[in-house]
């Protein structure tokens, strides 16, 4: 479903060179939810933007499916970026005039479902936002915004869903809810690729790669006898 080939990303400036990814090969299954961790700086966010078709890699591929992402125009690749690959970002970035409902929708610009509407209930539903449905984020919980954030991004029911730290914010609770519905995207055919700090998200992927200086360091299988942590149990406004 995502494969990297011998990816790199090189940022010049100052007469200095810096490799943020260096030559990085990873491929993800459908059925696979894969956490990236590794100390601030390594290129995990990097690699997730090249992943999703937001940052050109300098050199390598980059390939969804069958699709070469950066052999697309900009415009193809905007495209197949919103009907195919899902975001979730830490900050959530749902439009602050907009309410929940709204929001799930703006997912729809670029795809135009029929059943637009029903979907977007539907995934109001499965994350319990319906008291909150006509709400604007202003309004909301840290963890109802994160829930409403993944639900827009699976709106399209993408194929590779990308999440940039999705528990960085949330207490065990909300944490879970995203948690457990990112492996269930996945166990149900997708893929998912998470950068995470948060040792329960790595725990609950399938498989977690590890990166140190912009480098594939180790790849480790799921380990189930692994001993769960702790999550960031900060108080939030709202349940």
């Amino acid at each position: 479903m995502l494969k990297l080939v011998n990816v790199s990303k090189t940022y010049t400036g100052h007469q200095q060179e810096v490799k943020a990814v260096d030559d990085l090969s990873l491929t993800i299954e459908p059925k696979e939810a894969v956490a990236i961790q590794g100390p601030s700086g390594c290129g995990k966010t990097t690699s997730l933007l090249m992943c999703g078709g937001l940052l050109h890699p300098t050199s390598g591929q980059v390939l969804v499916g069958d699709t070469d992402l950066y052999a697309l125009s900009a415009n193809a690749r905007s495209e197949f970026r919103a009907n195919h690959i899902g975001f979730v970002f830490q900050q959530y970035h749902l439009i602050p005039y907009l309410n929940v409902l709204q929001n799930i929708l703006t997912a729809n610009v670029a795809s135009r479902r029929p059943d637009a509407e029903a979907r977007a209930e539907e995934l109001v539903a499965q994350f319990r936002l319906e008291p909150r449905a006509g709400h604007v984020p202003g309004e909301l919980s840290v963890g109802e915004k994160q829930r409403a954030a993944l639900a827009r991004a699976l709106f399209n029911e993408p194929k590779l869903v990308l999440a940039d730290e999705p528990t960085g914010n949330l207490d065990a609770k909300n944490a879970k809810v995203v948690l457990d519905a990112l492996r269930t995207y996945a166990n149900n055919g997708a893929a998912v690729l998470i950068v995470t700090h948060d040792p329960v998200a790595a725990a609950e992927s399938h498989r977690v790669v590890h990166l140190d200086q912009g480098r594939l360091v180790i790849a480790a299988p799921e380990d189930d006898t692994q001993p769960a942590a702790s999550v960031n149990s900060e108080a939030e406004p709202h349940a």
